[in-house]
């Protein structure tokens, strides 16, 4: 399946994900994270039910803190 990750188009094997599974796939491990598929938030503890599809735009954004 192809979807638009971060901007950039990304081919990923199998037809559909959930966000734990892409997570875990890319190695985005970071625990302060946004996760947006189709511009729509996703809640944290939707990852696993969450499904991404084939064409979907999917934001990952690591949250920093700072001064």
């Amino acid at each position: 399946m192809k979807i638009i990750l971060n901007n950039r188009e990304e081919e990923l094997s199998g037809e559909n994900l959930s966000v734990s599974e892409m997570l875990k796939i890319k190695k985005f491990s970071y625990k302060m994270r946004i996760v947006k598929i189709n511009g729509l938030l996703i809640p944290r503890e939707e990852y696993e039910s969450t499904i991404i599809h084939d064409g979907d735009n999917v934001q990952m954004i690591y949250l920093m803190s700072g001064g």
